[in-house]
């Protein structure tokens, strides 16, 4: 149905109806849509009467008797209200734009079509992005923010081994868990320590993959070299092999008595003239437990990088090299003047990833020796890094869960900051369009 408009609607006034999602829409003459507005409206307040108040209540309170009332429950009701809240703010924010858009369409073509075929059409050709997105974005609210928000809210209470629901209700104790991680001596010198061996871990863990990632690739991408698919398919048995075996059996492999390191390896090395190394304490020292567990993540992480690494090589053209070698450029140069930029260039991003993944690696670090061996305090061995110290807060027999997601958010915190800084100073974002 077309209807000619022949009086100006005012946006202004289209905007303030929409406070009330639909009222906007019938006022610049859309019955359906706003009808479909304020049925989201109408679900939402019925909602919001008959379990969102009680919910919001209960997150403020965390309880007032213990037993019949579990902390941790509402803890989780009220996060989940706040997103459906906030997410029928964004209704409202959609209609109020919607509502003033057509307005000033209606104001500069004076006439619009209403009927349900037109409004389809007009979903399916603008909307069709946002209606793929759309479930996505749903999900995402419920999978990722959720779990999100649920942390970040308990790092704000006292939920310990203390403070167990339903027996012990839970409170709100402010910044208190990151005061006493920064502030409180037994908190802060552990959180100093296992910090520190968290940044070295990541660094040298990292580099050595990406170092050795990029030699191997190099090397074999050079035209002299006979039978590049056999050593291409050596270095991918790392990859190839489950990191779990792995991990398990290099375990077993360093270990102090019995293992393959120092019973076989070892006495093959002492028949050498002049050269006599003792049993390596592999497993009960921290400064070689620290050693094997950086060999050993070098030795997973850089097949990832040689297959990386070995595409770049081989789109590079030939012609840059040619260039360099009548102007006399030899191995060193054309590797730190071409292939190194070339390589930094395109896989910048992903060597940013690599940091951020070993720095929470979990996997490697409680497998080899359980973040042992000794201790530093706090419940944490002297290889812990923070993710595996996280895990042994919330598992151990004095789970401490509030200190431990106050622990999460400052990781959060260090990882996506190294992280925004990093791809803004290597100009990652911006690699597409140069190319």
């Amino acid at each position: 149905m077309n209807n000619h408009q022949s009086k100006k609607k005012d946006v202004r006034k289209a905007g303030l109806l929409s406070l009330i999602p639909g009222f906007g829409q019938i006022y610049n003459g859309q019955i359906l849509k706003g009808l479909l507005f304020l049925l989201i409206t109408a679900i939402f307040l019925i909602e919001l009467v008959t379990v969102g108040v009680p919910a919001f209540q209960g997150f403020f309170t965390l309880g007032t008797v213990p037993i019949r009332d579990h902390s941790l429950f509402l803890l989780v009701k009220g996060t989940l209200q706040l997103i459906i809240t906030f997410v029928f703010l964004m209704v409202v924010l959609l209609s109020i734009s919607d509502a003033r858009q057509v307005a000033k369409q209606q104001n500069l073509f004076g006439s619009v079509n209403y009927s349900v075929s037109s409004m389809l059409k007009n979903v399916w050709e603008r909307g069709f992005p946002y209606l793929l997105t759309f479930p996505a974005y749903f999900i995402m609210l419920f999978v990722i923010v959720f779990p999100v928000l649920v942390t970040l809210f308990m790092a704000f209470t006292n939920y310990d081994f203390y403070h167990i629901p339903p027996t012990k209700l839970i409170d709100w104790v402010g910044l208190k868990n990151f005061t006493n991680m920064f502030f409180l001596s037994s908190y802060r010198a552990t959180f100093v320590t296992v910090l520190g061996w968290t940044i070295i871990w990541t660094i040298l863990a990292t580099t050595g993959q990406i170092a050795l990632g990029i030699i191997t690739a190099v090397v074999t991408n050079q035209k002299f070299i006979v039978g590049k698919r056999i050593f291409r398919i050596i270095f991918l048995l790392p990859w190839a092999i489950p990191a779990f075996v792995t991990i398990m059996s290099f375990s077993n492999m360093f270990n102090d008595s019995i293992g393959a390191i120092n019973q076989q390896v070892l006495t093959l090395v002492n028949y050498l003239p002049f050269v006599h190394i003792s049993d390596i304490p592999w497993k009960t020292d921290p400064f070689w437990t620290k050693t094997a567990l950086l060999m050993i993540q070098t030795w997973l992480g850089f097949p990832y990088v040689f297959v990386m690494v070995t595409g770049v090589l081989q789109s590079i053209p030939d012609d840059l090299y040619e260039a360099a070698n009548i102007d006399g450029a030899n191995f060193l140069q054309k590797f730190t003047k071409i292939t190194l930029p070339m390589i930094l260039f395109a896989t910048a991003p992903v060597f940013i990833t690599q940091y951020t993944f070993n720095f929470n690696n979990f996997s490697i670090i409680y497998l080899f020796n359980s973040g042992g061996p000794g201790d530093v305090g706090g419940g944490a061995g002297s290889t812990d890094i923070l993710i595996s110290w996280i895990y042994k807060l919330t598992t151990g027999t004095s789970p401490q869960y509030a200190i431990a997601s106050a622990i999460t958010i400052v990781i959060s915190i260090i990882v996506i900051s190294i992280s925004l800084i990093t791809f803004k100073k290597t100009h990652a974002f911006n690699h597409e369009e140069m190319m």
